[in-house]
């Protein structure tokens, strides 16, 4: 969207604002933080946030730190908010439900138009947020300011993102869990599937398997024996390690590869299994690690494949 640009990029933040009525709030995927559009707008698919991309309204939303709310309080002023083009109309302090806020109003040229730009940053418990929001001069009939400061305060922050959320923002999907729980998303890369630990407090590797995709897979099949080793010296948290077998084989119906391996618990010292499966395509890669201990490695070694075999890219 051609608004989005220098000043968001700078500044963004994140938004959150009163209670609204749940069943009315809208979040972007993967986001903890939504609230009620205004009416035309809709969930964006260039960023997170809502968009009405006929008129180029945005409502741009990104979470921070708890931390992060004095350092931007504080270097909030009008003169860093004129070094990114935009002239403070006005700064108002708020006292919201979700904690200290303030509500900043301001104008801004891009692209020879006058924007109007709305910026609320909320400190809400272990969130930092801010909703951007920018209204070219000929959309605010359409967007009025009152619209606009309703929409911002109507923002809430849900208590976590739901793990099928979290699994449609991989470029792969993962059909089968083979009974493992969602431990992480990078989004639009990688998964973590874990068994995880039932006390935190207990050191040690847990069965799991990492599920990645990335760029820069060789070219030429005579290649990739050599590059499956290279990726293969990065996996983490491991010592000792000892390559058993290393092969070619079709993964889903492409050329991949196979390493197999034991090593060590960096942490505790436990003998553990690795096996690593690279499934080629193109120029990118399809990259999965399962690590387990040695004594549970045939009934996880098992799970491993179950996901493996129901991967499927999008």
């Amino acid at each position: 969207m051609t608004f989005v640009r220098p000043f968001l990029i700078a500044f963004l933040f994140a938004n959150l604002a009163a209670p609204a009525q749940a069943a009315d709030v809208a979040y972007p995927a993967g986001s903890r933080v939504g609230l009620v559009p205004p009416p035309g707008m809709t969930v964006s698919s260039n960023f997170s946030g809502f968009e009405d991309r006929d008129k180029r309204v945005a409502l741009v939303i990104v979470a921070l730190p708890a931390a992060a709310y004095p350092e931007i309080d504080k270097s909030t002023t009008p003169e860093s908010l004129q070094k990114q083009g935009v002239t403070l109309e006005a700064r108002e302090d708020i006292t919201h439900p979700l904690g200290k806020a303030f509500l900043i109003l301001g104008n801004q040229q891009i692209e020879g138009q006058r924007i109007r730009k709305w910026i609320l940053l909320v400190s809400a418990g272990e969130l930092t947020a801010l909703i951007t929001a920018q209204v070219p001069e000929s959309a605010q009939s359409a967007y009025p300011d009152a619209a606009i400061r309703a929409a911002l305060m109507t923002a809430s922050v849900r208590p976590t993102v739901p793990v099928e959320e979290q699994l449609g923002l991989l470029p792969f999907r993962v059909s089968e869990l083979a009974g493992f729980k969602v431990g992480g998303v990078i989004a639009g890369r990688a998964v973590m599937l874990t068994d995880g630990k039932p006390d935190p407090s207990v050191k040690g590797i847990d069965t799991h398997i990492l599920i990645a995709i990335a760029v820069g897979a060789p070219a030429q099949a005579a290649d990739r024996g050599r590059f499956a080793h290279e990726v293969f010296e990065g996996v983490p948290n491991l010592k000792d390690i000892r390559i058993n077998s290393s092969e070619s084989l079709r993964i889903g119906g492409v050329q991949g590869h196979q390493i197999m391996a034991r090593g060590r618990d960096s942490a505790t010292g436990d003998e553990v299994t690795i096996v690593q499966w690279l499934r080629f395509g193109g120029s990118a890669y399809l990259h999965l690690v399962g690590v387990a201990k040695s004594d549970g490695w045939t009934q996880a070694y098992a799970r491993f494949r179950q996901v493996r075999d129901g991967i499927e890219l999008r």
